[in-house]
């Protein structure tokens, strides 16, 4: 999958993953989006390292969407620690 794919799923993801992780991270929209990217990103790098995955993230399909998903959870958590521990 190309990185225009992976940047395209990572603003859904960034999206979906707000969805499912409500919270006071702040930062908007273009925040939300540029830590999905992110996300999808590492989901994908990380993704490729599960045995018997590593040739399943080469399009868009179910498994890439909830890699992507979890990626930028991963990342969206990061960032409101980060960001929390600023206040």
């Amino acid at each position: 999958m190309g990185i225009f794919s992976w940047i395209i799923l990572g603003i859904i993801a960034g999206a979906l993953a707000k969805l499912i992780l409500p919270g006071k991270q702040g930062g908007g929209i273009i925040v939300t989006m540029i830590l999905g990217i992110v996300g999808a990103l590492l989901g994908g790098w990380l993704g490729s390292f599960i045995p018997g995955l590593s040739n399943g993230i080469d399009g868009i399909s179910f498994g890439t969407i909830i890699t992507s998903i979890v990626g930028a959870i991963i990342v969206l958590l990061i960032y409101g620690f980060v960001v929390g521990r600023r206040r």
